[in-house]
């Protein structure tokens, strides 16, 4: 990049009275237009140009912060300042901004992976736009126009499964030339990176401690019906079926997905409860694929005189984050929330900045730890 000195900047009589901040930033955005600056394109330091400008570096430095904010462009710790690949675009429209749609935002690790994303939002200096589908593929394919309609700098998702999200409502955010990253799971037909919960790892986790626990008889409640779901199944049946036990049809209990309606799933969950424990042939523990559904089976539990750990042994899945009266005892597996959304934001400016390709296939695994709560114990009848 060639740059003149303060005294041959060709400035226009109205210009000259803008602050010298405001005057290198319009500068920079004119050999932008112009061509002379290219998206991709690598800065001087600050250093360099308050040098050869014969300006304040803290002149300099408010300019590239502004530019920054509008995504115009990036600073890559290590490797210097660069002209945003998107920036010609985001000059005439677009909002500066990273968008994350997920299923629910108040349970389970979705409020630490909110806070995760906006961290590293913040960092590429994005705004966060956070969007709830329900879970729901109609709602999500309306929230994706809005976002298309705005030009946001990128979409982090965890796609809706009621019914599973068909590719096409995905097509034209790439058209646009917005990255993608997937979280949780893919969108068959669409290439994009994956932070991926390593489905099995769950299930062989959490058989393995029930097993060790001499647990035999295994009841599984998930969230819905499902192919993560049937995943999970089967893969906690393997591990149970070779320590000797099993997890039988009549102990499996699927729901219809997340629902605002506290009243239905309680009443849902105390009547799958109720048929479990009605005969001699009992479970001594359960598995939830959801902390939020473990908790309300922890309470209906104790409605029923059923003592956790010592009647029968509850074990969930969630985030690592574990604030509230319940959810603080419960022994689950759990991922890093805040860590996986922070990830999210940084492979979408990895993209943004040509880091990485936006149509990269890369599956990145979450690691996964087994929290030990108090509500994993022996089995009774062992």
């Amino acid at each position: 990049m060639r740059l003149h000195s303060d005294r041959d900047l060709d400035l226009h009589e109205a210009e000259q009275k803008l602050p010298k901040y405001e005057q290198l930033k319009n500068h920079l955005l004119g050999e932008l237009r112009a061509g002379r600056l290219r998206p991709g394109e690598a800065l001087p330091t600050e250093l360099e140009l308050a040098g050869t400008l014969q300006i304040a570096r803290s002149t300099v430095r408010r300019a590239l912060d502004d530019l920054g904010r509008e995504g115009l462009i990036n600073r890559v710790r290590g490797r210097g300042t660069f002209i945003s690949r998107d920036a010609r675009r985001r000059m005439h429209s677009g909002l500066n901004a990273f968008a994350l749609m997920v299923p629910e935002t108040q349970g389970g690790h979705y409020p630490a992976l909110l806070h995760g994303f906006e961290g590293a939002a913040s960092r590429a200096h994005n705004q966060m736009l956070v969007s709830s589908t329900d879970n729901d593929v109609g709602r999500q394919g309306n929230i994706i126009l809005q976002l298309l309609e705005k030009e946001v700098a990128g979409v982090a998702m965890v796609p809706a499964t009621t019914p599973p999200t068909p590719a096409y409502q995905l097509i034209p955010l790439q058209r646009q030339g917005i990255p993608l990253v997937f979280c949780h799971r893919r969108v068959e037909g669409i290439q994009a990176p994956l932070l991926a919960i390593p489905f099995h790892q769950v299930c062989r986790m959490a058989g393995e401690a029930l097993v060790a626990h001499g647990h035999r008889r295994v009841a599984y409640r998930s969230t819905r019906q499902e192919k993560t779901s049937e995943i999970y199944l089967q893969e906690l049946r393997k591990t149970v079926r070779d320590a000797g036990g099993d997890v039988p049809e009549k102990f499996i209990f699927q729901g219809k997905g997340i629902s605002p309606h506290v009243e239905r799933l309680e009443n849902e969950f105390r009547e799958a409860l109720g048929r479990m424990f009605s005969g001699p042939d009992r479970p001594t523990a359960i598995f939830s694929t959801f902390d939020s559904a473990a908790e309300l089976i922890y309470l209906i539990l104790g409605q029923m005189g059923l003592r956790v750990p010592e009647d029968v042994s509850l074990v969930g899945f969630g985030g690592t984050d574990r604030r509230g009266a319940i959810l603080s005892r419960l022994t689950s597996v759990a991922i890093s929330g805040e860590e996986l959304g922070r990830r999210a934001g940084e492979i979408l400016q990895e993209i943004r900045l040509g880091l990485r390709p936006a149509n990269d296939n890369e599956a990145i695994h979450m690691p996964l730890m087994l929290i030990e709560g108090q509500t994993l114990g022996p089995a009774r009848n062992t």
